[in-house]
């Protein structure tokens, strides 16, 4: 189904407005279907991905700087997503004993054993939307959408 056809338009869309439209619609779709497969374990999107940036420090604290900047989300409220995790037991913070005007945070146990849990879930999910693309075209994707990003 083209754009025009999932939006409903009469009128005959350039090229540059429809890679445009056509992005913001399969990014709002995959949001969605993420947030279906998250729903079952009450996380958002963000917040998995701040246990994934915490999971790959491989036990080393990371503070609010260093989330904030590997976010996906660059606009997402980060104190407010590690407050939710402290309350699912999913995180810790504490003061950094070398700089108290730093906060550090790690993912505890509970937080790597429901990544784990996760991780087959996720890549099913992500090999489920990649199944209509050959290998090529993937390698493709990935090479536009990154030049499209790149603005000399």
């Amino acid at each position: 189904m083209t754009i025009e056809e999932i939006i409903k338009s009469n009128v005959i869309l350039d090229d540059a407005k429809r890679v445009i439209l056509n992005l913001m619609y399969t990014q709002n779709f995959m949001a969605d279907k993420f947030s279906e497969l998250l729903k079952p374990y009450d996380l958002s999107g963000e917040q998995y991905n701040v246990l994934r940036i915490l999971r790959g420090q491989k036990g080393l604290p990371a503070n609010m700087s260093v989330i904030q900047e590997r976010m996906i989300a660059k606009n997402s409220n980060t104190t407010r997503l590690i407050d939710k995790l402290l309350l699912k037991e999913l995180v810790t913070r504490k003061v950094c004993p070398e700089n108290r005007r730093k906060i550090e945070i790690l993912i505890t146990n509970k937080g790597l054993e429901l990544l784990q849990e996760l991780d087959p879930k996720v890549t099913a999910h992500e090999q489920f939307y990649a199944s209509n693309l050959t290998q090529q075209e993937l390698l493709e994707l990935n090479r536009l959408l990154e030049k499209y990003r790149t603005l000399k």
